[in-house]
Formats: C-alpha cells, structure tokens, sequence
C-alpha cells in the first residue's frame, strides 16, 4: 500500500535551536498515528510544519506520492484543504454561529451555493452531536462542544487526512471524554490521522502506531503495546512509565 502521507527529512529550526531534526515518517490510509513525548520535543512544530503553518526549512512533503510545491499559493491552499488541522485552541469565529463557523469555508474554498453549504454544515454537526446547537455562537458554546464544531468544520472539507494537535488540552477533565469519543469514532470510520495527545490510555486504544519524540527526533516507534511495554530505549521506557504512573494516580 503507498502511504497516503509522507514526510522526508524535515528539519526546522527557532533562533539557531532546532526544534525538528530530520524527521521521517509515513502514513498509510485508515492508520492513526500518535506524537507523545515531554513538552518541547518538537510534536506540535511537526504537525504544523506537515500543514506548512510553520514552513520547514528543508526537507519534504508528499501527499499520495505528489511532492506538495509550498511556494505555489494555489497548490498550497489545495493541499491544505486535504490535510485538515485541529488545533490546541478552537480558533472559531466569536461572530459566527456553529453552522456558519462550518459553512463559510464550503462557501468562500469550495464554492458551494448557500443552501448546499448549509445542509453540508448540518450534517457535520449531525456526525458530531451537535445539530442542536447549530444556531450557537461559541460563547454560548462549552469548551468540548466548541472543539467538536471545530472538527466539524475540518471534516466538511473532506480532507485525506486529519493533523489533531492535542486536542484536548485545553479542555476541562469533564469534558476531555466527549471530543475522544468523536476522534474514536472517526478512527472507526476510517479517517486517517495523526494525532499529538498526552491521553495515553486514549493513545493505547485508537493507534496503529505510536511515536516517541524527544529533542526535535523520532527517538522510537512502534505498536502502543511495543512502545508502552517493550520499548527498546531507555527514554522511551521511562517516559513511558512516568506518564502511566501519573495516569494511574489521578
């Protein structure tokens, strides 16, 4: 099977820091890939640099075997529509209902006509339980119900592949199960995506593989249950047990 994403070599640094550092990986259609790692091992940086919202300063991107041209602008929105991004934050807009959040970007990229954008936008909702609060606007929203819309909003694009950038770290305890569920769901469906999160338990059950970074690097990777009970290196293993314990004792 040809993966459907690949990323070669990239490399990106901040004021002389690197924050990546040569970093390879593949993803194949269905597969959900995980980031875990401590704060500043470059997971974030990696997928943003994927939807070059932060442009790698070398390496490579190929979505379905096609070298993505970032200097072209018209190429570059085009790919950006199959690659969807969820962020930490919902980045909705305050002035907009919830299926207007959703239906303006079928309407201004995509070019669809009102009503169709509408029924469109209704049907996210649908798939993410929130049709009832389609006329919400996000200040009326919940922290969950706003990052559900968010993913509405990124599924209506019908994008290849999904980049979650922990998604739920910015959400109450109580409302982390909710937008989990939609992910897990999604996973179930097909939806191939690669996912930063320090939910391990979340981790264990949805990924095909789980990456280990650490520095900028992909120190290790592997199935969750080689790298969370037979990890080879050292790190990963103590990493690894640090965050099961913290999980554990909660």
């Amino acid at each position: 099977m040809d993966p459907i994403l690949t990323v070669e070599n990239l490399c990106k640094q901040f004021s002389d820091r690197p924050v990546l550092d040569d970093v390879s990986l593949s993803i194949n259609a269905g597969e959900i890939k995980v980031l875990i790692g401590p704060s500043g091992a470059g997971k974030s940086t990696l997928l943003q640099s994927i939807n070059y919202l932060v442009p790698p300063d070398s390496g490579r991107i190929l979505l379905e075997g096609r070298p993505v041209n970032a200097a072209d602008k018209k190429a570059l929105c085009g790919y950006r529509q199959q690659v969807g991004m969820i962020f930490q934050e919902f980045n909705l807009f305050d002035h907009l209902s919830a299926v207007s959040n959703i239906e303006i970007g079928l309407i201004r990229v995509k070019g669809l006509q009102k009503t169709a954008a509408r029924q469109r936008a209704m049907s996210e909702l649908d798939r993410v339980g929130l049709s009832s609060h389609a006329n919400h606007y996000p200040a009326e929203l919940s922290g969950g119900q706003k990052q559900r819309v968010s993913i509405a909003r990124a599924l209506a694009m019908d994008p290849k592949i999904m980049l979650l950038d922990e998604p739920t770290s910015a959400l109450d305890p109580e409302l982390i199960g909710e937008v989990l569920s939609v992910i897990t769901k999604l996973g179930q469906a097909g939806m191939t995506m690669i996912l930063a999160t320090h939910q391990i338990a979340f981790a264990r059950n949805v990924a095909t593989e789980m990456i280990f970074m650490e520095a900028g690097k992909i120190v290790e990777q592997g199935t969750p249950d080689v790298i969370l009970n037979h990890a080879c290196c050292l790190r990963t293993r103590e990493f690894c047990s640090s965050i099961t314990d913290l999980t554990c004792n909660k």
